[in-house]
């Protein structure tokens, strides 16, 4: 290492960049040339000189910049002796040199062409006149590399064009050396792919005057709620590593590295020489894969023609077969013109179409597929203007193409009885004429059928998936009214008509001999049955001392409402959203809020519902007499059903805990525990353990993890940036969560919390002209993703009611293969 003498240099601000020297004097100067003459044109009218691209040449050097406008910080000296180590270590073809300096004309002499990357270990200040500032940008604009460290951020405060390199300026902050966690969310950047999922660190944490998300590729993010940020705190996203292309070249900026002790650090050694390695075009790194400018939003169905469901139905669920086309399913509602019967004395009371649509990506082209009549144009509920039943869940034969086969999850208005206001839920199987994407409704197949009340409405889930084992999981709600409990458990077993006590959850959801408010699994057969798959939650043959009995079918039981499901085949995990009762606030009475809620499930399972949210939170027991009276709290880990409306067992399994869930007031609400474990749901108590998640209306959408297969994904596929990361997001828009979560898989199926989380806001866009009301979502095989938005009102379709296809534009990591330095990295 060569390390340049300092020298003292007075500098003053300036308000805007002046044109100094020409980026063609400058550029000239870089290469050896003779400088322009006084008087030359301004920059624009100038055509440029470019450096030899890119920089730098076999020799792969890195020129450290320590120039300061003050006295040198203690960050100096123990950050070079870390960047020369660094560049020592890792395989010889890694290796690189250093020279270090404070002088700023390097940036007008010639010899910067030679360097790599370039990094900024400065103080703040304008540490460059206007000619220097125009040498760096000419460097980069040829294919250079630049690092910025923590203070570099506040170097050349006036200059929009440093501003935009660095990606983001400090504000407020505080100057105290605080331990912190930092969420790793890249687990591909050469930077950040060998650190901790959660990394834990001393450091001096900066915020952000402007969240740079969305505009920059951020690598990792500091946790506000394990340190105290000070004054301009950004919240649940606070950046703290980025990188992207810019220029011409590459930058990557850490805001780490405020400390000299930090230099020390292993694992922040390897971040920075991840970010030195692709800054030097040593290896290549996907910097783009978060900028939102490079995701398309295209609504691809239009609004229906007047009385026609030829574009969409009432959006419930979508799917894609391995060609390419899209199945959209409509529950039953119709046009808010429609004619709706509630009349419970009318034979039609209810009736409504429930669609199949095709979309074909190629013809961009829709067709209806098949239209059911189904029970769920309103005319159910307990204001008999509203109901949840319908077509509720589609999906294809993992040998669709061959055989035609789909699966719809329904309820017909044929089986409903008028009297007892009862009626059928099934699975069925139809064929499908592959040529004309017409189904054939004569070729249904029952293979799942229970009955369900529809006196009161709702909660009738509906979603389905299949895991690697060619296993059928079907979701249904717990088919129970949330009126008659004041917003808490669902246990009231007072209310009933005819016989079925219509808001006893504990009469569904938590009963082992019922198929409502589950998870079910199952294996289809060739011949239109199907089997029990090994390890499902009960065998069909248990019994107890109260002689209740189960269903084999069942894989998860105690859920209230989830309307989407997804498998990872990957792991044949499976993930699961349902949205909780209304209780705005916890109540020291009855027990926790609404609790939206999110699981990531890796064996068969109880999730808690009706006795038990969240990370086990109880609710308080109550029974005839006087359901108003609480009893006892219930002991998640040892749970009674002791409901008059409990038909399977009593003693069920134990309640296990989820992994996300939020209430009005915010998301993972938690509270201190007595020595009983009972929380003590004082809200001046509560603290929030997932702070990315807000309050307000909420309704639960899961979906997929996203796969990254380089040999199938198409031209609009999403980045391997994405692999691996759980989908998670929420009917409305607003404040609730769209967001990429990343769980650590030692923990997820056990209750683990997400160890990072990162808005899809900017796109999967919100708003108005956007997909406001999020009803499903899904990837395609080619790695584009599809989204269905709802609508604007409630059990009907309208003119918003649209498919949606989000696409990538980002283009290859960088370098590109042919500018690697040496060649030696792919």
């Amino acid at each position: 290492m060569r390390r340049a003498p300092r020298q003292k240099r007075t500098t003053t601000g300036r308000l805007r960049r002046t044109a100094g020297l020409s980026a063609l004097a400058v550029t000239a100067a870089l290469l050896g040339g003779t400088p322009a003459l006084a008087g030359a044109p301004p920059e624009p009218s100038v055509p440029k000189l470019a450096l030899p691209s890119p920089p730098g040449g076999e020799n792969v050097r890195v020129l450290v910049f320590h120039a300061s406008a003050g006295e040198e910080p203690p960050t100096v000296n123990a950050g070079i002796e870390a960047i020369e180590k660094i560049g020592r270590q890792g395989p010889a073809a890694e290796h690189f040199t250093i020279d270090a300096t404070a002088d700023p004309s390097v940036f007008t002499k010639p010899r910067l062409g030679r360097y790599n990357a370039v990094v900024f270990l400065t103080g703040g200040g304008d540490v460059l006149d206007p000619e220097q500032e125009a040498g760096l940008e000419s460097y980069m604009e040829a294919g250079g590399g630049f690092v910025g460290i923590h203070n570099a951020a506040r170097a050349e405060p006036y200059s929009e064009w440093f501003t935009g390199l660095i990606g983001a300026r400090p504000t407020g902050g505080t100057d105290n050396v605080q331990r912190a966690t930092v969420e790793v969310g890249d687990r591909d950047n050469p930077a950040t792919k060998s650190l901790p999922l959660e990394w834990k660190r001393p450091d001096r944490w900066l915020n952000w005057a402007e969240n740079p998300s969305g505009s920059v590729h951020t690598v990792a993010r500091v946790r506000e709620n394990t340190f105290r940020p000070g004054t301009g705190a950004n919240g649940a996203d606070h950046p703290i590593s980025w990188c992207r292309d810019y220029d011409g070249g590459r930058s990557f900026y850490t805001g780490m590295g405020g400390t000299a002790a930090g230099f020390q650090e292993t694992d922040f050694r390897a971040h920075l020489r991840g970010a030195l390695l692709w800054t030097t075009r040593l290896a290549r790194a996907d910097c783009q894969a978060t900028i939102a400018s490079h995701y398309k939003a295209e609504r691809v169905t239009q609004p229906n023609q007047p009385g026609q469901h030829d574009q969409i139905g009432e959006p419930h669920g979508v799917v894609t077969a391995k060609d390419g086309r899209v199945f959209s399913i409509g529950r039953g509602g119709e046009g808010s013109d429609a004619p709706v019967i509630t009349d419970w004395n009318n034979p039609d009371i209810g009736k409504g179409k429930g669609t199949v649509h095709v979309y074909d990506p190629e013809t961009k082209k829709v067709t209806l597929a098949g239209e059911l009549t189904v029970f769920g144009n309103k005319g159910g509920g307990d204001e008999l203007v509203k109901n949840e039943e319908g077509l509720l869940g589609i999906e294809l034969d993992p040998d669709f193409l061959d055989n035609g086969w789909v699966y719809l999850h329904y309820t017909p208005h044929s089986e409903i009885d008028r009297d007892t206001h009862m009626a059928e839920r099934r699975v069925s199987r139809f064929t499908m004429d592959l040529k004309t994407d017409k189904l054939d409704l004569s070729s249904e197949k029952v293979l799942l059928k229970w009955p369900v009340q529809i006196h009161s409405c709702c909660h009738a889930g509906g979603g389905m998936a299949w895991d690697s084992k060619d296993n059928l999981y079907i979701a249904t709600g717990d088919n129970n009214s949330s009126r008659f409990s004041d917003g808490y458990s669902g246990n009231n077993p007072e209310p009933n008509f005819k016989g079925v006590s219509f808001a006893d959850a504990r009469r569904t959801a938590g009963n082992t001999n019922n198929l409502n408010g589950k998870i079910l699994r199952i294996h289809p057969e060739d011949d239109g049955t199907y089997t029990l798959p090994e390890g499902n939650l009960f065998t069909g043959k248990e019994t107890d001392e109260g002689g209740g009995k189960t269903r084999g079918e069942i894989y998860v039981m105690g859920v209230r409402n989830p309307s989407r499901i997804s498998v990872d085949k990957k792991t044949d995990t499976l993930y699961a959203g349902w949205v909780g009762p209304d209780a705005t606030d916890p109540s020291e009475t009855w027990g926790p809020a609404k609790y939206d809620t999110f699981a990531a499930i890796t064996h068969a399972s109880n999730r808690g519902w009706p006795f038990c949210m969240g990370n086990k939170q109880p609710y308080r027991d109550r029974n005839l007499p006087d359901p108003s009276k609480p009893l006892g709290w219930y002991d998640c880990d040892n749970l009674k059903n002791e409901s008059p409306n409990n038909d399977g067992l009593v003693n069920i399994p134990p309640a296990e805990a989820n992994n996300i869930w939020y209430s009005p007031a915010g998301g993972g609400p938690d509270f201190p525990r007595n020595a009983d474990g009972v929380p003590s749901y004082k809200k001046s108590e509560q603290k929030f353990l997932l702070p990315w998640l807000k309050g307000g209306g909420q309704a639960a959408m899961d979906g997929p993890v996203y796969r990254y297969d380089a040999k199938t994904v198409g031209k609009d596929a999403w980045p391997a940036y994405w692999d691996g990361k759980w989908f998670v997001g929420d009917f409305y828009d607003g404040e609730q969560p769209r967001n990429a979560v990343v769980m650590d898989p030692k923990t997820a199926g056990s209750g683990g919390l997400p160890v990072h989380a990162e808005t899809l806001d900017k796109i999967v866009p919100v708003g108005a002209d956007g997909i406001r009301n999020l009803m499903g979502w899904t990837f395609a095989p080619d790695g584009s993703l599809y989204v269905l938005d709802y609508g604007r009102g409630f059990f009907t379709h309208d003119a918003k009611s649209a498919l949606w296809h989000v696409t990538y534009h980002g283009g290859p990591a960088t370098p590109l293969p042919a500018d690697l330095a040496r060649k030696a990295v792919k």
